[in-house]
């Protein structure tokens, strides 16, 4: 039986994907923060992992917490959007700056020592939720200026995680969900999130068609960096 781990799976994305994986009959592992999330996970048929980002300690904590797992996928989706009003005419707080970055970037660096170990007998996947609003060759609107350098950041991140490690023959990817009905996206996003789900997990479980080292949407389409 195949094994998934899902950092960030309270909610939205995160935990579509542990019910996919389940639904698909994987074991899965997702991550949480709070007792209401931990218990919606394990009514799922999940196992649970407490695990705040932000403290260093319970990322290093992982590594114990699945010693001995084989772990053919990991998904990293825990991230935060931060300020709305983020601009280039109006630059983020320290405290903004300080909260979205350590979130989604810092957080991503923290975690790839820790999970590349696990992935590597597995010849596994490491996948990176990321955005097209990442992507520098795309860029064309200053609006979610915060957001949009973070997820740049977690691009490169994952490209080096995958210039260490892809000839331990771990792949490493960079995934756009496209614009998501979640409590992050909105209601008048576009995509519904069991889609946008399952066109990643389509993405992942291909590396022929969709190679370690490269930045894809959740229809399948290349990206630009």
């Amino acid at each position: 039986m195949p094994t998934a781990l899902i950092v960030g799976a309270s909610r939205g994305i995160g935990l579509e994907f542990v019910r996919q994986y389940l639904e698909a009959g994987w074991n899965v592992f997702g991550t949480h923060r709070g007792e209401d999330d931990r218990i919606r996970l394990r009514d799922l048929g999940a196992h649970t992992l407490r695990l705040d980002v932000l403290e260093p300690n319970d990322v290093a904590g992982i590594a114990w917490q699945l010693d001995g797992e084989r772990i053919d996928v990991a998904v990293v989706n825990a991230g935060v959007y931060g300020p709305r009003t983020s601009h280039i005419a109006q630059p983020p707080t320290d405290e903004e700056f300080d909260l979205v970055m350590r979130t989604n970037v810092l957080a991503s660096m923290r975690l790839i020592p820790v999970l590349a170990p696990l992935l590597v007998p597995a010849r596994g996947t490491l996948g990176f939720v990321s955005s097209r609003m990442g992507s520098i060759a795309e860029a064309g609107a200053a609006y979610g200026m915060l957001y949009r350098v973070s997820k740049a950041a977690v691009n490169m991140t994952a490209r080096l995680a995958h210039a260490e490690y892809g000839g331990q023959g771990l792949r490493v990817l960079s995934l756009h969900p496209g614009w998501v009905r979640t409590d992050m996206g909105g209601p008048n996003a576009d995509v519904e999130v069991d889609a946008s789900v399952a066109g990643l997990r389509r993405v992942i479980a291909d590396p022929i068609a969709w190679p370690g080292g490269s930045f894809f949407d959740y229809r399948g389409q290349s990206l630009a960096w």
